[in-house]
């Protein structure tokens, strides 16, 4: 557990306080922290928090401009859908289920190139799935990238605060991370460039391939829909960006135990199912916390998952070569034995039946 405890640069307040529990800055301490984190005249190895953030400024006047200029209600429509259901079920298809779990295979590079920059690219591969190995492994305790318990301000700033990966680490450390990463395609640093960047991505190749992915979908958008169209869906994605945020926050609670009985199976963990999420996202939060591999999370008929229809689908057409499914586990393990219930006296009948007749 040595690696999993220091891959991550820990904050100026620290992950624990002197008691050994949760670190709990104020605001003030985390936003200072976010500033100084963010600060590349200060430390250039800040570079990719900063890159994070900038991001989501340069989207922001495509917003404003969507509001005030090229308004219509078709285009809020196509606006909501797109940074709700498209991007969101990318982020779980992309990041969470592939980046970090690795829950399937492509079929060869193409595939994964094509999932990559199906949408709007915002987030950089390395902040979000080296972090995410760490939320698993120390889930709701000291240590969390995004641990809800610290509250919503110290989820919010995660990325920039909790979530870069250490920048002194020695040679072994640095490559396992980067054998965390090699499935993305993420072209790695070197050590010593690693020792001058603080990141595995290298600086001029993630901004090129931004700058790229952002003009493909532009130029896309201008020609289907022109101006109005464009800065619809740059704005939205703007949205995006803010809202995504805020999931971990909210699909832990808010730092309570939350958890229903029947819904969520989950013990180990503060993570809910929640509805919303779930149907535009695929990201039934508490069962992918039970089966982190799986490529399908949404286990009940109810369950809508986005993410895994687009998996399926890959699969079907041969761009997917290999996935697991959780689903059966899922049923046979926590399902079918909570049918089995002791035989109760009915007052009609004067029978015993199970609660499930």
């Amino acid at each position: 557990m040595a690696f999993i405890h220091h891959v991550l640069e820990e904050p100026s307040y620290g992950w624990k306080d002197e008691n050994g529990n949760l670190s709990k800055p104020t605001q003030g301490q985390i936003i200072s922290e976010f500033f100084s984190r963010i600060n590349v005249f200060k430390n250039k190895k800040n570079w990719l928090s900063f890159t994070s953030w900038l991001m989501v400024f340069c989207l922001a006047p495509f917003l404003f401009l969507f509001i005030f200029k090229y308004f219509t209600i078709k285009g809020l429509i196509i606006a909501f859908l797109y940074s709700m259901v498209v991007m969101g079920s990318h982020g779980t298809v992309w990041y969470h289920r592939y980046c970090t779990h690795g829950a399937y295979k492509f079929r060869n590079n193409f595939w994964r190139f094509f999932t990559q920059n199906l949408t709007l690219k915002i987030i950089p591969e390395e902040i979000y799935a080296i972090s995410h190995h760490v939320h698993h492994a120390l889930s709701d305790t000291p240590g969390d990238p995004y641990n809800a318990q610290g509250g919503f301000l110290y989820c919010f700033l995660a990325d920039a605060n909790h979530q870069p990966i250490n920048r002194t680490m020695n040679e072994t450390a640095y490559n396992r991370c980067v054998t965390l990463m090699k499935h993305t395609g993420v072209s790695a640093n070197t050590y010593a460039q690693y020792q001058k960047y603080g990141s595995v991505a290298n600086p001029l190749r993630t901004i090129i391939g931004v700058v790229l992915n952002w003009s493909f979908w532009f130029g896309a958008f201008y020609l289907m829909g022109g101006m109005g169209l464009a800065c619809a869906i740059f704005g939205s994605a703007a949205v995006w960006a803010v809202g995504v945020r805020t999931f971990n926050y909210e699909g832990h609670g808010k730092g309570e135990d939350k958890r229903q009985e029947g819904v969520d199976y989950n013990r180990k963990d503060m993570s809910i199912n929640q509805l919303w999420p779930g149907i535009v996202a695929g990201e039934w939060h508490n069962n992918h916390h039970l089966f982190p591999k799986s490529a399908r999370s949404g286990f009940k008929a109810y369950q809508v998952d986005t993410a895994w229809y687009y998996i399926k689908f890959m699969s079907i057409i041969g761009a997917v070569s290999h996935y697991k499914d959780s689903k059966a586990q899922f049923l046979k393990e926590y399902v079918t034995p909570a049918l089995k219930v002791e035989p109760v006296f009915c007052p009609v009948t004067g029978k015993q039946i199970f609660a499930t007749e």
